[in-house]
């Protein structure tokens, strides 16, 4: 037989030696079902979450509470990577693998299994709000906010550190090793640390929340978006985002207009010099009662309230306005404001009288024309 005639028997005892072998010992037929089944599995994740999940939501909705509803989306994606997980334990099983492949395998297994678990833990997070919610009554909003964020990140190390522990690496050395370079990291992040401590000062103090008008002087004056854990996001009145450290909110005097109780008026009003005496008191009388009359302002002993002929000013005779409104609320309190100025203006002028304004007096001590005229001689060219 010529070498001619012998190379396609060859080749066909080299394409079943290879095909024999496969990969890692395994023929590619085995591989192929293999596959297969892991494909075949992938396909029942998806019937597996139209009907079992499916069903679980329908059943979760008829119940009066969000609760279940929240859990079962949370618990959803852990179980379509269990159906994944069972696929990956079948076809092990399959292959009837040994040695090292078959610890790859074994440990691939227990790992997807501890990701669903601590996927849904994770998950699970975020309807544990709801129960969170009800601290607020003790603790912050912020400081519940930080609570389920600093749960959420310790569920994550924790899966973390037992996937390591599965594929043989020692998590406690890790740490120790860690815990060197933390401290050569904490030398050069001291601000960091400050920052963080000054921010659950913050929190735990309740000196301001979200949503608060704050101002810090000489730092920022605006409305706060978010506490964070190093800095504090400040939306200034031009929309301009401001991220502050904690630290100039721990160190410094912050005013939380927010907080407050009523807002002030506090105008000094000045008339005319030539304003009678019976007109000056029909003026602060008609004031104090405009001031008692409407419900948009404060009455005593609540806050103090004052309308009293306060000074001899330079030009007009001072009184003074003194009141608080009820509304904190920037844009009443300036309606409440203008109107209590249309007030105003309409008892100085029903008074007979009118507001001052500043003026000079020019005293001349001779007229034009009383005395020489000055000669100028004319200057030389």
């Amino acid at each position: 037989m010529s070498a001619l005639e012998q190379l396609p028997a060859d080749f066909w005892t080299l394409l079943v030696s290879v095909w024999n072998e496969g990969i890692f010992g395994l023929d590619f037929g085995r591989v192929i079902i293999a596959a297969a089944i892991l494909i075949g599995f992938y396909v029942l994740r998806g019937l597996f979450a139209r009907v079992v999940i499916a069903t679980f939501k329908r059943w979760a909705s008829r119940s009066d509470t969000n609760m279940d509803d929240m859990v079962v989306d949370a618990i959803a994606p852990s179980l379509k990577l269990l159906v994944i997980t069972i696929g990956v334990f079948v076809t092990g099983q399959y292959l009837a693998l040994d040695g090292i492949a078959l610890e790859l395998m074994v440990n691939l297994q227990r790992s997807l299994v501890v990701i669903a678990i601590f996927w849904a833990l994770y998950n699970i997070t975020q309807p544990l709000t709801l129960v969170f919610k009800h601290l607020e009554t003790i603790l912050t909003r912020e400081m519940v906010d930080w609570m389920i964020t600093a749960t959420r990140v310790a569920v994550v190390m924790l899966g973390i550190a037992t996937v390591l522990q599965i594929w043989g690496i020692q998590v406690a050395p890790l740490i120790a090793g860690l815990g060197l370079f933390g401290v050569a990291v904490a030398l050069g992040a001291q601000d960091l640390f400050k920052n963080l401590l000054a921010g659950l000062s913050i929190l735990i103090e309740k000196r301001f929340g979200v949503g608060d008008w704050v101002l810090v002087d000489g730092v920022v004056e605006g409305v706060v978006e978010q506490i964070g854990f190093r800095s504090t996001r400040v939306r200034r009145f031009d929309k301009a985002p401001v991220y502050v450290p904690n630290t100039e909110f721990a160190d410094s005097a912050v005013t939380n207009f927010t907080a407050m109780t009523h807002r002030r008026i506090y105008w000094k009003i000045g008339v005319e010099y030539r304003t009678s005496k019976d007109q000056l008191e029909q003026i602060r009388n008609g004031i104090a009662a405009y001031l008692i009359n409407s419900d948009e302002f404060a009455k005593p002993p609540e806050v103090p309230q004052f309308v009293r002929i306060d000074s001899f000013n330079a030009s007009s005779i001072d009184i003074m306005v003194y009141c608080f409104t009820r509304t904190i609320v920037w844009g009443e309190w300036l309606e409440a404001k203008e109107r209590l100025a249309y007030a105003i203006k309409d008892i100085v002028e029903g008074a007979g009288t009118g507001f001052a304004f500043p003026s000079t007096s020019i005293y001349v001590e001779s007229l034009p024309g009383s005395g020489p005229e000055v000669f100028s001689p004319p200057q030389e060219k």
